[in-house]
């Protein structure tokens, strides 16, 4: 008998309005979620009620570990499990931005004069919180290693269930980063405290999506704004949310994501006072950046077209995909003025990332 489970039934509708295509790897998984998402719904809420005093006496619900190669559908499939759940104390958010909101929580705590900060912070994050889903787990900083065990354990503690999605099987998190070892226990919390899945799909659908497709639209007009809502519907599935990214205390917000793709206006990421840190945040946080607008830039624009070409090269470095509308072509982006010369090493890097064998890696 076919499942009928809510996340079953979104990933059917998905593909009935063609929004998706059938994926054995991805199929597999679904009865999983389903079990989890019931779960929840299942579980007596905190209140005044008997219900919660015995629920309190009840194991806490497995979270999942949803691991596998870019493009395989993860983060889909968990947005698609967070709608259907539909709990009012849950919470979904890209993994870079909770580190970075706990680093900050962390800060303001030691003002205080706390002896051990985690603990407050950890508290108050879990606080009427029931679930958290967090896009893309990875641990390459050494400040992160060194509290996210103690921060999970907590928060598990409280009765938070996590679900997360990661390029790496959770062995490889923070592989050779320094004091491994003391990372070596938030592994095996993981692996206690979640389900742990590969979703081991041979398809890359963003590659395939965008495979001898253009990426590069030139003139911003209205054909080119028709060709990037068919790439966006194709990426959204018809659902996004904003994308905030907190960096250095200050909070970047890109107005829409989905799916580990981001949309943006040429003014949102170059007409704002944001500087290297900012981009280098954005190409760590999304695998494709649709960016539309460009304009031709000159001296009168100037510090646009110095944001843009810093912006370039943090998605260049980040080999993070770039889909953009512009007023011309690359070489003819910025003619004259100061900056025009250094700006031809962003055009030859534009005319780079257009090209077929520009992949991530």
């Amino acid at each position: 008998m076919a499942s009928t489970g809510p996340v079953t039934l979104a990933y059917r509708a998905r593909i009935e309005s063609e929004h998706l295509s059938p994926d054995p790897a991805q199929e597999a998984v679904l009865d999983t979620l389903d079990r989890l998402a019931v779960a929840l719904q299942s579980a007596p809420q905190k209140g005044g009620s008997l219900g919660w005093m015995f629920a309190k006496k009840a194991e806490p619900i497995r979270g999942l570990y949803l691991w596998g190669g870019v493009g395989r559908g993860k983060s889909m499939l968990m947005d698609l499990f967070f709608e259907a759940v539909g709990l009012e104390k849950s919470r979904r958010i890209h993994f870079h931005a909770f580190m970075q909101e706990v680093q900050s929580a962390l800060h303001e705590a030691r003002k205080t004069g706390v002896d051990d900060a985690i603990k407050p912070v950890a508290a108050d994050m879990a606080s009427g919180l029931r679930l958290l889903c967090l896009d893309e787990m990875q641990i390459t900083d050494i400040a992160d290693a060194m509290i996210v065990g103690r921060l999970f354990e907590q928060m598990f503690a409280a009765g938070v269930t996590v679900v997360t999605t990661s390029n790496r099987d959770p062995g490889a998190l923070y592989k050779d980063g320094l004091n491994r070892a003391l990372f070596l226990p938030f592994i095996d919390l993981i692996r206690e405290r979640m389900q742990v899945w590969e979703l081991s799909s041979v398809r890359d659908w963003r590659q395939d999506r965008l495979a001898g497709t253009q990426t590069y639209f030139h003139p911003a007009d209205t054909r080119a704004r028709s060709e990037i809502e068919a790439l966006w519907a194709g990426f959204s599935g018809g659902t996004s949310h904003p994308l905030t990214l907190k960096v250095k205390g200050r909070e970047v917000v890109i107005p829409a994501f989905a799916n580990g793709v981001a949309r943006a206006q040429f003014y949102d990421l170059c007409g704002q006072p944001l500087g290297a840190a900012d981009y280098l945040a954005l190409a760590e946080a999304v695998r494709v950046l649709i960016l539309e607008d460009i304009p031709r830039l000159s001296s009168e624009n100037y510090n646009q077209a110095r944001r843009f070409v810093t912006l370039i090269d943090a998605l260049y470095e980040a080999r993070t995909r770039l889909i953009a509308t512009a007023a011309d072509v690359p070489e003819s982006l910025y003619i004259e003025g100061e900056g025009s010369f250094e700006f031809e090493r962003t055009a030859s890097r534009l005319r780079e990332m257009q090209s077929a064998d520009w992949m991530q890696v």
